[in-house]
């Protein structure tokens, strides 16, 4: 594949004691301890009064870091194509389906029905920033999101302009709990652009990523035990160490986790 050069132009969070990019930057660089705290998820302000009520966790969440990580970079989202990752779908929707379908009338809500696939929350985004852009909805496990930082460096590279990356997880209600158990909610977006050949596009770039598929090696880690919990607890927690060099304006390299191999992510500061 070669190597994928991206500028991060915008970083939006959602996590337990991490509610925002801005607040939670002194927790990621290490000069505030982290204390895990309830995640608060509210309706997206962009969508009518009806979608706003038919809004599952998993919509709120996507759709939050969404329009955070596009509003910090000033650009348009009506203009911009987008890639979701998950690696899963609202697991309470699907928890509600299947108690529905084990009952003798077997009757499940349309509303339900439509809020269980997985790019429920893509179309979500495309009704409430009403854009026609293509939008990519991927799974990859617990791997989704270097799988999504992947596939969006790609479609920046080869459309050469700008892309959002979404990527979001909760934890599945009993009994799905017990098969597939996820720490607490996380969702992370990032605004991503093609590097030219004198730098970033716009000066509101915070990093030059350069990405790369390798073979082996272990994940990075997270330092702090706390965010190091959360990293393994939550298939888009798996961008903590690339979130703390971020916010630490700290250059080097992390890898990610990407099934058979790892994404190796070169980060240079701007």
């Amino acid at each position: 594949m070669g190597v994928l050069r991206v500028g991060v132009e915008a970083v939006a969070l959602c996590g337990p004691g991490l509610p925002d990019w801005t607040s939670s930057q002194p927790v990621l660089s290490g000069a505030a301890a982290y204390c895990a705290a309830p995640i608060v998820l509210q309706a997206p302000a962009q969508l009518s009064a009806a979608e706003r009520r038919r809004a599952v966790p998993s919509v709120k969440l996507a759709l939050g870091v969404g329009a955070a990580a596009v509003a910090q970079s000033r650009l348009d989202p009506a203009q911009l194509p987008a890639v979701f990752a998950s690696s899963g779908a609202d697991g309470e929707t699907i928890a509600a389906i299947l108690a529905a379908l084990a009952t003798a009338h077997r009757e499940v809500s349309p509303t339900r029905f439509h809020n269980s696939v997985h790019n429920a929350p893509s179309g979500y985004w495309g009704i409430a920033v009403q854009s026609r852009e293509p939008v990519t909805s991927l799974s990859c496990h617990d791997a989704s999101f270097a799988a999504g930082l992947l596939e969006a460096g790609v479609q920046a590279v080869a459309g050469e302009r700008a892309i959002l990356l979404v990527a979001y997880d909760l934890p599945y209600p009993e009994p799905l709990e017990q098969m597939r158990h996820i720490e607490a909610g996380f969702g992370v977006a990032l605004v991503l652009r093609p590097m030219l050949s004198d730098g970033l596009s716009s000066h509101h770039g915070l990093a030059e990523l350069r990405l790369s598929i390798g073979a082996g090696g272990v994940a990075s880690c997270c330092v702090d035990h706390g965010l190091e919990k959360l990293r393994r607890g939550n298939p888009a927690a798996r961008s903590l160490p690339l979130l703390v060099m971020l916010a630490g304006r700290s250059g080097g390299r992390v890898r990610l986790d990407l099934s058979h191999g790892g994404l190796d992510v070169e980060v240079e500061p701007c």
